[in-house]
């Protein structure tokens, strides 16, 4: 008894100590965030805006306080503050006419954010020179992204030492098929889908992509890279054609290939690098030459102030989701944000921002039944980011006008449901499994058999009722047929540029072009007569911090291999719940 005793009280005494030890690391760690995060930010009074997009990520919106992981803090990590593609752009904009700022150092190579969050720099980048103040490129390593971006400056001066991962060589995607993994272990996946090219569930189905699947594809990775090089090609003068045949034939690899084909102005060391950005300041020493870290220009000028007359922008931006949780888009807690927006007096017109694959059905249509109603009493207009697709444009397609960029995704008009069956492993692994239900189809949901023809029958039935509605509801919004809407449906993705040739979306613009439209239909024709608000409002820093403490998430031991996607496709069939309906991309494209 004496020795149960001890134990008991020494497994309190650990209880306690591990959670004073826990409470401080707490404070050390939410004193370390307002160290980094809270000081004011201090400018030199003129210098040179340096836009080096390794020193920051480029996400849907700014963190307010940016605040660090778990992991980074216990590795030593480096924190990267988040800015937003808005407070980007409008950071930029304020540059332009700012006085203070000479001229604009870019350096792209390290950029993250999606395609679409590119483009929209790019837009404002150019902005930038065409209000007459120049924009110089710098690159050692150029990539698709960074030399899309770094070809609009007015100069591009690249490293000339060799070893830099010159990767200007087109863009790809790539999918990973299960099949024949998954019959060895003896795991079945029910798809039940409505679609030809809704592809989601077909990697654990087949061992190759569908036909449809890739021809979706091709012409998606086409139109993105049409995009990507019909730019670049006209910023340096050179024909389209020229331009694609030096990536085809593997002719950029060194920094002289780049200079003798007229893709950059000159080939620097660093020295010479600084020579001409004094020059260009008119500065006489390399020690006059100011550099103004583009995160701490944005943290200073671009102020989220609130009006009375408020164009919002609603951020929609992750997986649809029910519930009301913060990590992304919760059907309960952003129906209660568009209630809220609708009943403010102060808001006048809402720009629907989306950022999303799809998800949840039911989340969808309480999402887009809130919206619907907020559009009855206030301009509302969508502009897409990286994905509006599925369920991203199932809530969005209803808005008075939408914009895209033209690399955006969207589309995917499809529906599918997707139910795993173990019954294969326990027989291989010697497992029995016994039964015992009320009724004949109680255990239909228990993964351990497949289904019967009828309830088969029963899942497709709910599929096909969910397209229509969804195939309907789309002809309603966009003014369509619905055999017209079909056509272009069958859950095939597309691009922006190519939504707006098939009626998806009605514009290619950015996020700026939308809340232009959007309070221009509230009748505020000048930006001085209205304030534009971001929702939701990021997070207060101790919320983020319990985030931290609740996340639990750990690498996983195919990360940064070329099997990466296995371990996120078997998440994802792990995550799916039996019996439920998805109107989503199977998962995030990601383009190479």
């Amino acid at each position: 008894m004496k020795e149960f005793v001890k134990t008991v009280l020494a497994v309190i005494c650990g209880y306690i100590v591990l959670t004073i030890i826990g409470f401080l690391f707490l404070l050390i760690m939410f004193g370390s965030a307002v160290a980094m995060g809270g000081g004011k930010v201090t400018l030199p009074r003129e210098g040179v805006l340096d836009l080096d997009l390794s020193t920051f990520t480029l996400a849907e919106q700014s963190e307010e306080t940016p605040v660090p992981s778990v992991t980074s803090l216990m590795g030593g990590m480096d924190m990267v503050p988040t800015v937003g593609v808005r407070d980007a752009v409008q950071a930029l904009k304020f540059a332009a006419a700012d006085p203070s700022v000479k001229y604009v150092l870019l350096r792209a190579d390290g950029v993250s954010g999606g395609m679409a969050d590119v483009e929209e720099l790019r837009k404002a980048l150019s902005f930038v020179r065409q209000s007459g103040k120049a924009v110089i490129a710098y690159t050692e390593g150029p990539g698709n992204g960074s030399y899309y971006l770094s070809s609009v400056a007015d100069k591009i001066y690249m490293g000339s030492q060799h070893g830099g991962e010159n990767m200007l060589l087109g863009i790809s995607t790539q999918s990973l098929f299960l099949k024949d993994i998954l019959d060895k272990v003896g795991v079945h996946v029910q798809l039940i889908r409505h679609g030809k090219y809704k592809s989601a569930g077909e990697m654990y189905i087949r061992n190759s992509a569908s036909p449809e699947n890739r021809e979706q594809l091709q012409q998606m990775v086409n139109s993105i890279w049409k995009s990507f090089s019909s730019e670049m090609a006209a910023a340096r003068e050179i024909p389209e054609a020229d331009f694609n045949k030096l990536v085809d034939d593997l002719a950029l690899n060194f920094p002289e290939d780049f200079l003798n084909n007229k893709l950059v102005d000159a080939l620097v060391d660093h020295e010479e690098l600084l020579e001409k950005l004094c020059t260009l300041a008119q500065v006489s020493d390399a020690k006059q030459l100011h550099l103004i870290p583009f995160v701490d220009y944005t943290t200073a000028k671009v102020l989220h102030l609130p009006g009375r007359n408020q164009v919002a922008v609603l951020h929609m931006d992750g997986e649809i989701v029910e519930g009301k949780g913060y990590m992304e888009i919760s059907a309960d807690r952003f129906v209660k944000e568009i209630d809220n927006l609708r009943k403010d007096k102060n808001v006048k017109a809402v720009v629907l921002r989306v950022n999303s694959p799809g998800g949840s059905v039911s989340a969808s249509v309480k999402i887009r039944r809130a919206l619907d109603l907020l559009q009855k009493e206030k301009p509302l207009v969508a502009s897409y980011g990286n994905y509006a697709a599925s369920g991203g444009y199932w809530i969005s397609n209803g808005c008075e006008h939408i914009f895209s960029d033209a690399t955006t995704i969207t589309g995917s008009i499809g529906v599918f449901s997707m139910i795993p069956e173990f019954g294969g492993v326990t027989k291989k692994v010697g497992v029995g499994v016994e039964t015992v239900g009320s009724n004949k189809h109680s255990d239909m949901f228990s993964l351990m058999r497949p289904f019967d023809k009828q309830e088969l029958a029963y899942m497709q039935a709910s599929v096909e009722d969910i397209y229509d509605s969804f195939v309907g509801l789309v002809a309603a919004s966009r003014n369509m047929t619905v055999p017209a809407v079909d056509a272009i449906a069958q859950g095939r993705v597309w691009t922006g540029a190519d939504a707006l040739e098939i009626g998806l979306v009605d514009a290619i613009g950015n996020l700026e072009d939308a809340i232009a439209y959007a309070a221009a239909l509230a009748d505020y024709h000048s930006s001085d007569e209205y304030t534009v608000c971001d929702y939701p409002e990021p997070l207060p820093m101790i919320q983020q911090i319990m985030m931290q403490f609740g996340s639990g998430e750990e690498p996983s031991i195919l990360s940064g291999t070329p099997f990466e996607g296995m371990g996120k496709a078997v998440e994802a069939l792990k995550a799916n719940q039996p019996g439920k309906v998805y109107v989503r991309l199977p998962y995030a494209l990601e383009i190479q």
